[in-house]
């Protein structure tokens, strides 16, 4: 009975092999996978030319990732077939392979193949898209608002060129999506530092910073916040002056007065410009507590916040997880729609703010002061003395020339003689009236020197008499002088 039944086991596993191996023998051999080569418009996808194979072999390799063996057919076809139809996008899928490849050193490779592209063909459709893949290369790269934005301002650069280059690419529309996720992360950064600098109550700074985020990022997630903390700004400088001591009490209502207009503007355009922004009723509720009127936002302001709010993706507890492991930054809340900025208007600096702050503590503390009237100057009479505030009047008169180019002049001088006498002449002549002036009177000759020595002549060093006769020079009178022959000797020097 056990023989029988371990016969049977052994015929029914050779059964079931048998039935495996001819399951195996009638399933087909596994194709080889078909690859899409359709994109290329240039010529014929089952076309056998050279440039063609060699051009396919590439396209091959690199949708595997055989990025070395791409370049290489490429570069192939290149330098083989120069005039081929399939030179421009053999040139453009060598940056694809430096593009797909990765890391800093190959994207900057990429760079430098996309820029080749475009100066060699600049007229061709595929430029936008060389200009469009140099754009990405820096996007890649962007880093967090809180990072270095190197990439993101190079970034900004590279698709504001491709949108003004060629606006009739069909690129456009992603470029200019890009540039708005682009934007959002510069915004990002200068509202960040613009609010560390209000909590400082660092106000002029911060007024620096939030003015240009509002100046030039308008389509800005956060626009309303940026307005709202530069209103506040304002009033952190009203209340600052209203608590000064030793400013006049009058000059510290007029400048309260004016940072206070100036937070009411930034308050009031919250609310016409982002009508439908989350923190509009916040600016509502701060211009009622200044006792300012609210105004009402227009129906073309209302659509155009509206859909601006509606086109942003709001930030799930996801996204912020996914921040803390990811590099780049997070910019769902980008707008999908408007225009982005393309050209950057001027900076609002700290500088310029603190100018402006102190024209306007000048014009308050001028406010209250008279002005006084101005009168015009009238000039000196011929005989008055001239002043500051009369001049004098000219005494030289023009006259026209005689004969010839030159011009001629005549000095005026004042009249003089008893005829011209003026009694009411300030300055009256001093002297004699017509009175000559007195001949040149020549100088007397000096006398001569006595005491010269002539030519010659070698002076005498004995005193000369009046006679004529040389006298003897007195002797010195010695007597006061002491000697060691008249000294007289004391105590046992006189013994010897």
């Amino acid at each position: 009975m056990n023989r029988f039944s371990t016969r049977l086991a052994a015929v029914a596993l050779a059964l079931v092999f048998l039935t495996c191996v001819s399951a195996q023998a009638k399933k087909p051999k596994k194709q080889k996978k078909a690859y899409d080569l359709s994109a290329n418009p240039l010529g014929n996808v089952q076309s056998k030319q050279p440039d063609k194979e060699l051009y396919d072999k590439a396209m091959v390799a690199l949708k595997k990732g055989r990025y070395d063996v791409a370049r290489l057919d490429l570069q192939t076809l290149l330098n083989t077939y120069p005039e081929s139809e399939y030179r421009m996008r053999a040139k453009l899928s060598v940056g694809d392979t430096w593009f797909k490849e990765g890391g800093s050193a190959a994207l900057a490779q990429a760079e430098a193949e996309y820029k080749d592209f475009e100066t060699f063909f600049p007229n061709a459709p595929e430029a936008a898209e060389a200009q469009m893949k140099v754009a990405d290369i820096y996007y890649q790269q962007m880093e967090k608002p809180d990072r270095d934005y190197t990439n993101a301002q190079q970034a900004e650069t590279e698709y504001r060129d491709m949108i003004n280059m060629y606006p009739d690419s069909t690129l456009i529309p992603r470029a200019k999506q890009r540039l708005r996720d682009v934007q959002e992360v510069l915004a990002e950064r200068e509202a960040q530092i613009g609010f560390y600098y209000q909590s400082r109550e660092n106000y002029n700074a911060a007024i620096a910073r939030l003015e240009t985020v509002a100046d030039t990022y308008p389509l800005y997630s956060k626009s309303d916040q940026v307005l709202i903390a530069i209103g506040d700004c304002y009033a952190g400088e009203a209340h600052f002056w209203k608590i000064q001591p030793r400013v006049p009490g009058a000059v510290r209502e007029r400048l309260a007065a004016m940072f206070d207009d100036k937070a009411a503007d930034a308050y009031a355009k919250v609310i016409t410009r982002y009508p439908m922004a989350p923190h509009v009723e916040d600016a509502r509720d701060r211009l009622v507590a200044m006792n300012r009127p609210v105004p009402e936002p227009t129906a073309a302001a209302i659509a155009e916040s509206d859909a601006e709010e509606r086109s942003r993706t709001p930030l799930h507890f996801s996204d912020m997880t996914l921040d803390i492991i990811r590099r780049g930054p997070t910019v769902v809340e980008a707008a999908r729609v408007g225009e982005p900025t393309l050209e950057d208007p001027a900076r609002t600096l700290a500088p310029d703010v603190t100018k402006e702050n102190l024209a306007l503590f000048k014009d308050a503390m001028d406010a209250g002061k008279p002005v006084a009237p101005v009168t015009a100057a009238a000039p000196a009479g011929p005989n008055e003395p001239p002043t500051t505030e009369h001049p004098s009047e000219a005494p030289l008169q023009l006259a026209p020339p005689a004969a010839g180019s030159s011009l001629g002049a005549t000095i005026v001088s004042s009249p003089s003689g008893p005829a011209a006498a003026d009694p009411n002449a300030l300055v009256k002549p001093v002297g004699p009236i017509n009175s000559a002036a007195p001949p040149v009177e020549r100088a007397a000759e000096a006398p001569a020197q006595q005491n010269d020595i002539k030519p010659g002549e070698v002076p005498s060093t004995q005193p000369v008499a009046s006679g004529g006769k040389k006298q003897k020079a007195p002797k010195a009178d010695l007597s006061d002088e002491s000697s060691s022959k008249k000294k007289k000797k004391k105590g046992l020097a006189k013994i010897f």
